[in-house]
């Protein structure tokens, strides 16, 4: 298949404009520059010719970009589908819940925030190519680091959240003032 290295310069770059998604649209592969969205257009090509469910892998390592890159992806579908305006997809797919990130995302040496996810998502689309729906799934990785962290590194988010508030009232039954006192400690 085809293969994209993207790297994350930490910035915003006018590189994902709806002015270049519509450059890319309806473009072949190799005939504009190496982009998420023309990785995004063969895959949107390919399920409308072949009428096959298509694949789009997402790799690398914390900070590289892998959640910025979905998104993109998914911003490319929606407008070429004509659909972004009606549902503004990329926005429902992956809203997470401040739970869900407060639980899967811990302090790694490079990255403050690094989710801790694995995300399969999946789009439906209609008979005319429009994204009609959409599921993901959420998969907890590096379940080690609910027990051990490397030096620099913090364990899930939820663990300081919850030590932090184990004074409150709603949280009396839940014994953990040991864990704040180890904590504080």
């Amino acid at each position: 298949g085809i293969v994209l290295v993207a790297i994350n310069p930490y910035e915003q770059l006018p590189i994902y404009e709806q002015d270049v998604i519509y450059a890319y649209s309806g473009q072949n592969m190799g005939d504009m520059d190496p982009h998420i969205f023309a990785v995004a257009e063969e895959a949107y090509k390919q399920m409308a010719r072949d009428e096959k469910n298509q694949s789009i892998i997402v790799s690398g390592e914390s900070g590289a970009g892998k959640t910025v890159s979905a998104k993109y992806a998914m911003r490319f579908f929606a407008t070429v589908g004509g659909s972004a305006s009606e549902t503004n997809i990329e926005a429902k797919v992956l809203a997470s819940s401040p739970i869900m990130e407060a639980i899967g995302n811990a302090k790694t040496t490079r990255n403050d925030n690094s989710s801790r996810f694995g995300k399969y998502i999946q789009i439906g689309f209609d008979k005319r190519y429009h994204i009609i729906g959409a599921n993901m799934r959420t998969y907890l990785l590096e379940k080690s680091r609910v027990v051990f962290q490397a030096e620099d590194e913090r364990n899930y988010h939820i663990f300081y959240q919850l030590c932090a508030s184990a004074s409150l009232p709603e949280f009396k039954d839940l014994g953990l003032s040991n864990s704040a006192s180890i904590l504080a400690g």
